[in-house]
Order: C-alpha cells, then sequence, then structure tokens
C-alpha cells in the first residue's frame, strides 16, 4: 500500500486511510458491543450505522472520532465534576495539521437532487480520512498533502444513508472500488454523533488558526478538551449542544514554533469570544441569522479558551475562558 505524503506541518510517509485502518477494524470488530450496524451494500461498500436505526454509543464515538483524525490523534472521555459538568472529552495529536486539516475537517460537499436520491435531496459534508484520497478541496494544494492508499473510510453527519449517485461519486474521486470503502453515518442526534462532532474541538481551533493566516508548519502539538453534552432527540437542538460545548467549554493548547510575536497573537485572535455573536447559545443565533451559517461571524467558530506556548522561545500565552454557568444554563434541568 503506497503512503500519503505531506508539506504543511506533516511527516511525509504518513496515510491518514492507513493509519485510521486499525481503528475502523476495531468499530466494525465490536459493533454489537458498541450499538452500530454494519451492512455491506449490493455494489460491496460497507456501511456502518452509528445512530440512524441503532442505539449508538459514547465508545463508538470515540472510536469514530479517532477515525476521523486518520489514527494520527487521541480521544478519551474522563470524568471532570471539578469544571461542573461530568462527562469530558479529551483530544490530543502529535500531527494536528494532518489529524484534523488533512483529515478531520468536514469540508467535503456532497450533494444530491430530489430525483437523484428518490425524492428527497441529499447534502452532507464528508470529513475523515478519504477526503485526502479525492482531494476535491482548495485545502489539500496549500497543504501539499494526497493520500495514496488503497482502502478509504469517510464520515457523514447525516440521518439517512446517502443514495446510490453520492456512493459513486465518492468511489469515483477516491478512485477506490467498491469493496475498499466505508462510509460512518454518524447523526448528531445520537450518542456516537454528538461524540464524534465535540470530538472536533481540536480541529476547530486548527481551522481557525488556518483562518487567522498563521503558518500551518508552525504548529508542532495539540491538546484540546470539551464538556460532552447529552444529544438531544431534535436535530436542532443537538446540533446547537455541540457547537455550544466547543464555543463556551472548548479548551485548546497549541505547541507551535516560530516567532513571539505570532504565537501571542494567535492566542489572542483565537478565542471565540471576539465574535460579535459570542455569548448566547449556537441554536439561537442561528435561527436569528434564518439558518444561514453563512450569515454568523465567522469568529465565532472557534474554541472559548486558548494556550500557545512557543517551544522556541519557551513562552507561553492564554486567552479567553469557558462559560459554564452558560452551558448549565442550557443543559442542566432548574
Amino acid at each position: 500500500m503506497s503512503e500519503g505524503h505531506a508539506h504543511a506541518g506533516g511527516a511525509p510517509s504518513l496515510s491518514v486511510n492507513r493509519l485510521a485502518a486499525p481503528v475502523l477494524a476495531r468499530l466494525l470488530e465490536d459493533a454489537d458491543a458498541l450499538g452500530v450496524g454494519v451492512a455491506r451494500l449490493d455494489n460491496g461498500v460497507t456501511l456502518v450505522d452509528g445512530g440512524i436505526a441503532t442505539r449508538g454509543s459514547v465508545a463508538a464515538g470515540l472510536l469514530i472520532g479517532e477515525i476521523c483524525m486518520g489514527g494520527l490523534g487521541e480521544v478519551r472521555l474522563c470524568a471532570r465534576t471539578e469544571a461542573q459538568w461530568s462527562g469530558w472529552l479529551e483530544v490530543s495529536s502529535a500531527q494536528p495539521v494532518l489529524a484534523c486539516l488533512a483529515s478531520q475537517y468536514a469540508g467535503w460537499s456532497l450533494a444530491a437532487s430530489k430525483e437523484e436520491a428518490g425524492g428527497r435531496k441529499f447534502f452532507a459534508l464528508g470529513s475523515g480520512p478519504a477526503r485526502a484520497l479525492a482531494c476535491r478541496e482548495a485545502l489539500f494544494a496549500e497543504l501539499g498533502y494526497r493520500d495514496h492508499a488503497e482502502a478509504g473510510v469517510l464520515v457523514l453527519e447525516v440521518d439517512r444513508p446517502p443514495p446510490a449517485v453520492v456512493i459513486d461519486k465518492i468511489l469515483r474521486d477516491c478512485a477506490l472500488p467498491p469493496a475498499a470503502l466505508t462510509v460512518v453515518l454518524t447523526p448528531t442526534t445520537s450518542l456516537a454523533g454528538t461524540t464524534q462532532v465535540v470530538a472536533r474541538v481540536l480541529e476547530v481551533a486548527m481551522h481557525k488558526a488556518h483562518e487567522l493566516g498563521f503558518a500551518l508548519a508552525d504548529v508542532v502539538d495539540g491538546h484540546a478538551s470539551a464538556p460532552l453534552p447529552v444529544p438531544s432527540p431534535d436535530a436542532g437542538v443537538a446540533m446547537g449542544r455541540t457547537n455550544d460545548a466547543i464555543l463556551y467549554g472548548g479548551r485548546v493548547h497549541l505547541k507551535v514554533r516560530g516567532s513571539d510575536e505570532a504565537a501571542q497573537a494567535l492566542a489572542q485572535r483565537l478565542p471565540s469570544s471576539n465574535s460579535r455573536d459570542y455569548g448566547r447559545s449556537f441554536a439561537d443565533i442561528f435561527r436569528d441569522y434564518e439558518y444561514d451559517f453563512y450569515k454568523i461571524d465567522p469568529a465565532l467558530f472557534a474554541p472559548a479558551e486558548v494556550w500557545v506556548s512557543n517551544l522556541d522561545s519557551g513562552r507561553s500565552w492564554h486567552a479567553g475562558g469557558v462559560d459554564m454557568a452558560l452551558l448549565r444554563s442550557l443543559w442542566l434541568e432548574p
């Protein structure tokens, strides 16, 4: 199996699909215990149901989070009762550029019309290692990375299986035979879905750093945490909770190289509190902007609290802060 190659902060021999394969194998082998379903389509593609017609689980979500990171990150559940919420996710990666931007980021737009999808149009943003096989996003040219593995896995945050036309597009763009493709489906209303979205807390910080123009090759290591909310059966509420967990409860520590000025500026500009929309539940913000993501201030999509340490100078900076009072008011009954 051939390897990937990378330039922007990643090692040249790392294949996100190859490295994710053992984690995917655990998900498939322990499917019954994890409460997920596994089905093989007529053409040979494997579909994993993480919570549509199955129960799903937090444990499945942890594995799906690591699959999304291309096997280059760890996602753990921990208890931090002193932080006023019982369950927290901790995410770390020694290759944050590849793990978060070349793999985990939900950047591949996949759509089908009502006619193509059999009566109801379909839209999803693909995330996970197979993105690096297709490289349909301009981001990959910037990263200088492309994977060439012989098998791939893609994660879709959806409440129904993708239509055949979408599966065919994935296969075509990834240049994979059907038997070599696995698609994992995780609605946010499920335990696995909520978990794998909150596990993006480090990725949200990396994406924001990229948007701010920080040199990605200078990001050396990353660690993050966020409180894990209980999913809601209402898709809008569930989506709001996962966003709030990161925007108001996410804490990220990035280790970088380069100038102190750049590191300090990153720390100061990164937190979500820099946004004009900061301070209310994401569900309310989304509603007030008439459910148009593009009307929301992009600065909002960031962790609440940030540390940036410059390994070249040994100096660290801190900005922002979590708002557990807001989260508790949204997540706990009076």
